[in-house]
């Protein structure tokens, strides 16, 4: 057994190594799995390992999350098409001003992502108008990435009530919570990373006008670019699809779904639990109107719909497919006999308090697969009914178990062989040494204070 858990450590080791190194996780997982089970002593089940619990896993996972991958994507694509994402950035531009640069671009990625928009298409929209804001104000460029982040990956990814972020929806069938979970934790959640990264990256910007830094010399021509409001959707429509996403997912999951008969759904699909699957249900239902609406709000201005239809929906399968790979490598080491051992450890961590022990299992787990998606459906494919079990025995909700999972997994995620950085850097024109030091306090310093804020008051009165 112990052989068996060296092996696991081994081929954990050199995922998150090699992930680091740019190697596609589509081909890593299932080579680390087999990897861990041949350095395990299992080698004469490769072929069954591989297609019935690799693949078994990684099948389960996309029946349960491609519909919300798919139509997120979809979603977010038609946003940035319809010219609806820059309106909203030059909305908060207006407001605030150059002078509040910091401010403005957390904002309006927070904004974007709150209502469903890929990280990957903010980043994308809300960096040519970052440079010209912050050149304009005199902030130093290698801060765009750390203010990008804390708007797009921490407190809307993970802690307010009713993101539809992919994050936020993982631990529904697990755990048969929904969105919404712990509503008033998840706010406080968001006010500690908000705040601390806001300060954090302010104080940084006063620092760096101290010592007279400037924007620094890039090369990439924002002394001669404007921010540009031509053509731009009005502000009220612009805002209409965000806000129908989280309205129709409240009003599904606490007032037409509660008030359904599903006697005849349950007769038809026997082994179907509709407490479990209304959460999914309803963040589907809410995607659809919403594309829909984008749709017919923008009629006038899709300069090519099909081709804004095909670009998100095959935007999807990526991270999709990404994230289902780790989930079955998950699940090849849980069926591994060493897995054993670690499960009893991270289970034996804080024993009086399984909020504590769930919280370093989903920061581990993201942390070496570089992903709060992956990390969290693998910690909880491996461990979300023990964690369930625990709570009910120890008075615990699962609305709290959901939270402190879903905030504690969007903390180590953003190591630096994260992709999602790596990607977000690479927009930006700059590198780890430049920036990597105020991404990382804004989302890791941020959200491990704020998960350790919402065990604290769970803990003491309880999910609210």
């Amino acid at each position: 057994m112990l052989l068996s858990t060296v092996a696991i450590i081994i081929s954990l080791v050199l995922l998150m190594y090699l992930a680091y190194r740019g190697v596609s996780v589509l081909i890593l997982a299932p080579v680390m799995a087999a990897l861990a089970v041949l350095l395990s002593g299992d080698f004469a089940f490769m072929a069954p390992i591989y297609t019935e619990t690799f693949m078994g896993g990684l099948g389960n996972y996309l029946l349960k999350f491609f519909p919300v991958f798919l139509l997120g994507a979809l979603f977010g694509q038609l946003i940035a098409d319809s010219g609806a994402a820059s309106s909203i950035a030059h909305w908060f531009t207006r407001i605030l001003g150059p002078k509040h640069a910091i401010l403005t671009v957390v904002l309006a990625c927070a904004a974007l992502t709150y209502g469903g928009v890929s990280l990957f298409v903010v980043a994308f929209a809300i960096y040519p108008i970052a440079k010209v804001m912050f050149y304009k104000a005199g902030i130093p460029k290698r801060i765009i990435p750390g203010a990008i982040a804390l708007g797009a990956f921490t407190f809307t990814m993970t802690s307010l009530p009713g993101t539809p972020a992919i994050q936020n929806a993982i631990p529904i069938p697990f755990y048969h919570t929904n969105v919404f979970a712990a509503p008033g934790l998840g706010i406080i959640g968001s006010l500690v990373m908000f705040v601390f990264g806001w300060m954090w990256l302010e104080s940084r910007a006063r620092k760096a006008k101290q010592a007279g830094e400037g924007y620094g010399d890039h090369n990439d021509g924002v002394e001669h670019e404007n921010i540009s409001e031509h053509n731009a959707m009005s502000v009220a429509l612009a805002f209409s699809p965000l806000v129908l996403v989280i309205a129709l997912n409240a009003l599904f999951t606490y007032i037409i779904f509660p008030g359904m008969d599903f006697s005849a759904v349950t007769g038809k699909f026997a082994n179907l639990v509709p407490s479990k699957n209304t959460g999914m249900w309803a963040i589907i239902i809410a995607l659809i109107i919403s594309c829909l609406w984008l749709i017919v709000i923008a009629w006038n201005r899709w300069e090519d719909l099909k081709n804004t239809i095909n670009k998100g929906s095959m935007g999807s399968m990526l991270p999709a497919f990404n994230t289902a790979s780790e989930v079955g490598y998950g699940a090849v080491i849980a069926s591994l006999a060493g897995f054993a051992i670690i499960k009893n450890f991270v289970l034996g961590v804080a024993p009086g308090n399984p909020l504590i022990s769930e919280a370093v299992a989903m920061s581990a787990l993201a942390g070496i697969t570089g992903s709060s998606s992956g990390g969290l459906s693998i910690a909880l494919q491996t461990l979300g009914a023990d964690y369930l079990r625990l709570a009910t025995e120890n008075n615990i909700s699962p609305e709290l178990l959901h939270r402190v999972a879903v905030i504690a997994a969007g903390g180590f995620d953003t190591l630096p062989h994260c992709g999602a950085i790596i990607t977000l850097l690479s927009i930006c024109g700059l590198n780890h040494r430049q920036s990597y030091l105020n991404i990382a306090a804004v989302t890791i310093v941020g959200p491990v204070l704020a998960v350790a804020t919402v065990i604290i008051l769970g803990t003491m009165f309880g999910s609210f």
